[in-house]
């Protein structure tokens, strides 16, 4: 049995062209909304100040859609493991794009347990007109409900302007 080749370089051909259109309607490069430096410096030091105003010293790390910190913040007083705990919280926010409180029951799973997830209260997503831009993690208050509190107020410090610029 002899292979056709011409047969077999026309139905390529054909295969190819049939599948370029579709192709051809995908766009090249895919742009991503991101936060300014100056606006998720904006956001930590809100966070910063909302817990200055119960007393408390924490650290808040902002982080970008792909997981980079892009502000950490440490009050003065606030203990060196804040640094750590806050990137891990927002990391786990952004991760599960919903505020870490909400993840208690996924922490004794394996999933749970993954290097860089902090699934404890203290992180919200961060969103600019509907779109997941970052998340924001506060460490250092005596509980997760008052840090989850300081990190609210951050994004809210921005939040009306993020959802004008429609992300």
């Amino acid at each position: 049995m002899s292979i056709d080749r011409p047969a077999i370089a026309l139905c390529a051909a054909v295969f190819c062209i049939a599948t370029l259109p579709a192709h051809a309607q995908q766009p090249l490069m895919v742009h991503t909304p991101q936060l300014s430096m100056d606006t998720a410096l904006h956001v930590a030091s809100a966070a910063i100040k909302a817990c200055r105003e119960k007393g408390v010293s924490i650290a808040a790390t902002v982080i970008d859609r792909g997981g980079n910190p892009q502000v950490v913040l440490r009050d003065t007083l606030a203990a060196k493991l804040t640094l750590e705990v806050s990137r891990q919280k927002a990391y786990a926010a952004l991760s599960f794009n919903t505020p870490t409180s909400t993840l208690g029951a996924r922490a004794d799973t394996p999933l749970g347990r993954m290097p860089g997830l902090l699934m404890s209260a203290g992180a919200v997503p961060i969103h600019a007109g509907g779109q997941l831009v970052g998340a924001v993690g506060v460490s250092g208050a005596p509980s997760g409900t008052t840090d989850e509190a300081c990190a609210k107020a951050g994004v809210a410090a921005v939040q009306d302007d993020l959802d004008m610029a429609g992300g």
